[in-house]
């Protein structure tokens, strides 16, 4: 039997850690470095106002890279903008391609809205600046005014929206990488100055070569790394911004959720090496856990924390650093350039992402919808407000002297009134009933189911109401300490009333090698009408499953001891639990415990708080969601 781990229990087994939901990880690190960036923003504010010149002189320090009188030479602030930052694109790709495989937008009709919203979320705003300027000197700037910043955005809906679901976060989140990807495009097509041929035909050559190697099933990230440094030269040479690189590279990565197979057998490779530690068989058990692992899965945990808490900051104190003296601020805030991206974010933002939203759902007939309130959408639009890492990129490209300080304060300018008109939103909603604030955070929009089959109660254990509003589904595996570690807060749970729960069986029988007898003598304790006592007695008796103890468990319960023996010895119940395996596999389990709820997998903890948290978003959500055909297989 696999040791409970020697730490506090957390409350999350290993995989569950490993393996979070498509965007949740990746808002939870962009809100956690949102505070980063904030400080990085300050210091650069302070230093240029103190003493401009030493912070001039800083990032205008030259670098340069030459092997036999061949290389390179930029300023530190280029190095971080069009070098560092393909780093921060390369994320925004990577998520992108998770959303697709693994996220909501695997239905692609669901893609439809946040494009329209991401899209016109940012014309509006360009449509706005473009009328502020009216074709003067600053006009060709537009594109300062289009995308959102991410990190800053995501942690200041979290300080501003305690308590707001992670719905709304994910919501926007799903928008912001529309923005992104578009915010890259207009950058390698409208501000790219000369473009040379030949290199970007050299970029497109290297570019499929990667495609070539994914297809060949290379996995091996030093064989790619050689590629991705020459395409990125190849696109600089070609005069293309090289952080185009990062997000095509990023789109490429596959994203899939480790299949039991591969963890099975990365666990028999493990076996291997603990049976005879030698070098050789190390490194097969490495590859075989990394392997286990999705590319894109792979890369973002190596690249994001790096580009959340380290490169974007570092770009925030390059680039923010504006010289504040009265005489300039006078000038800037009447300036075109300064109110045409301040208009654009604080009143295009909002108008487009709501607006969109709107006509999107009236026009479908309500066919699609956003997956949020109403409130969680408006919220959504004023939090868009907040411009920075894209916004300044851009303004370095399209400005210089005043007219570059020009845009900053209007970036600026916009994220502190995006930020306030967001609370004011949330302040309003935090005043409505709880009945209607509910609805005016999740909305009405039909979920994407995660569990297949459905709960069935002809088939499936089921302990609790029938009609109950609510129901918690767990594959679980009785040898698994996480399963019992989980089982307090399982059993505090069923004190609810309105709460059905379902255990699965998933025995991890590479790790647990009496999981699967302890399955089946749950399932001949259930032949005899005695699921739940077996059940409860399996797990609180995890170090004791052997066939004596599982056969002593039968007498305990009173029931047939010889059938029950007969029944485990001819593996009379493996087919049932089979049937149970094969639906963890079509629901993309792979370890314990795994929960799902309403049919919506379960990422997070599984404390009685967050378990109990989580039901109550859900039975919000079952109340205000139109009646339906549900998949819950209630009579």
């Amino acid at each position: 039997m696999t040791d409970p781990p020697s730490s506090r229990f957390s409350g999350r087994t290993a995989w569950a850690q490993d393996i979070a939901a498509p965007l949740r990880r990746f808002a939870r690190t962009e809100s956690a470095s949102a505070g980063v960036l904030v400080a990085a923003i300050a210091a650069a504010l302070v230093w240029a106002n103190i003493d401009t010149s030493s912070y001039e002189a800083v990032w205008g320090t030259e670098l340069s890279i030459r092997l036999d009188g061949v290389g390179v030479a930029y300023d530190l602030r280029t190095w971080v903008n069009s070098g560092l930052m393909t780093l921060f694109f390369l994320v925004v790709g990577l998520e992108a391609r998770r959303e697709f495989d693994l996220g909501d937008l695997r239905d692609r009709r669901r893609f439809v809205l946040p494009l329209a919203a991401g899209v016109l979320g940012m014309a509006v705003p360009v449509g706005i600046y473009l009328l502020v300027n009216q074709g003067g000197p600053g006009a060709h700037g537009w594109g300062v005014a289009m995308s959102t910043d991410t990190a800053l955005a995501l942690g200041l809906i979290s300080l501003l929206g305690r308590g707001v679901p992670d719905q709304v976060r994910i919501f926007l989140l799903t928008v912001f990488v529309v923005d992104d990807l578009v915010a890259l495009v207009v950058i390698a097509v409208v501000y790219t100055e000369h473009v040379d041929v030949l290199p970007l035909g050299v970029a497109v050559g290297l570019f499929a070569a990667l495609l070539g190697l994914r297809a060949l099933g290379v996995r091996r990230g030093l064989v790619y790394l050689p590629f991705c440094v020459a395409l990125w030269g190849a696109l600089l040479a070609s005069g293309v911004e090289p952080v185009v690189a990062g997000l095509a590279i990023g789109l490429t990565a596959t994203a899939y959720s480790p299949a039991r197979g591969a963890l099975e057998y990365a666990s028999g490779l493990f076996k291997l090496f603990r049976e005879q530690p030698t070098a050789e068989l190390a490194r097969s058990a490495t590859i075989g856990l990394t392997r286990s692992l999705s590319p894109n899965d792979r890369l973002q945990r190596m690249y994001h924390p790096w580009s959340s808490y380290l490169i974007v900051p570092l770009f925030g104190l390059a680039n923010a650093g504006i010289m504040l003296d009265a005489e300039f601020l006078s000038r800037a805030v009447t300036a075109p350039v300064t109110l045409g991206v301040f208009f654009g974010y604080v009143v295009g933002k909002p108008v487009a992402v709501a607006g969109v939203s709107w006509l999107v759902q009236r026009i479908s007939g309500g066919r699609i919808r956003p997956s949020v309130g109403w409130a969680g959408v408006l919220a959504s639009g004023t939090i868009s407000g907040i411009g920075f890492t894209l916004s300044l990129l851009i303004a370095t490209l399209a400005f210089r002297g005043d007219q570059l300080a020009e845009a900053k304060i209007g970036v600026l300018a916009a994220s502190v009134v995006a930020s306030l008109l967001t609370w004011v939103v949330f302040r309003i909603t935090a005043a409505l009933p709880k009945p209607r604030r509910t609805r005016a955070l999740l909305g009405d929009a039909e979920q994407l189911l995660d569990l297949a089959p459905p709960v069935d109660p002809r088939r499936d254990h089921v302990r609790g109401p029938a009609d109950a509003s609510v129901t918690v589904v767990e594959y679980g595996d009785f040898q698994c300490p996480y399963c019992g570690q989980a089982e307090p807060a399982v059993r505090e749970l069923l004190a609810d009333l309105d709460l059905r729960y379902v255990w699965r069986h998933l025995p991890l029988t590479d790790v647990h090698p009496q999981a699967q007898l302890a399955a089946e003598a749950a399932e001949a304790a259930a032949a005899q009408g005695a699921f739940w006592e077996m059940h409860d007695l399996l797990l609180d008796h995890q170090d004791r499953l052997r066939v004596d103890d599982l056969v002593g468990y039968a007498g305990e319960l009173g029931l047939d001891q010889e059938q029950f023996q007969a029944d485990l010895m001819t593996n009379e119940h493996a087919a049932r639990v089979a049937k149970d395996v094969d639906s963890a596999d079509v629901s993309g389990v792979s370890g314990t415990p795994t929960f799902f709820i309403n049919d919506r997998r379960h990422y997070g903890a599984y404390d009685i708080e967050t378990l109990t948290r989580a039901v109550k978003v859900a039975r919000a959500r079952a109340r205000i969601e139109p009646r339906r055909d549900r998949r819950s297989g209630r009579d």
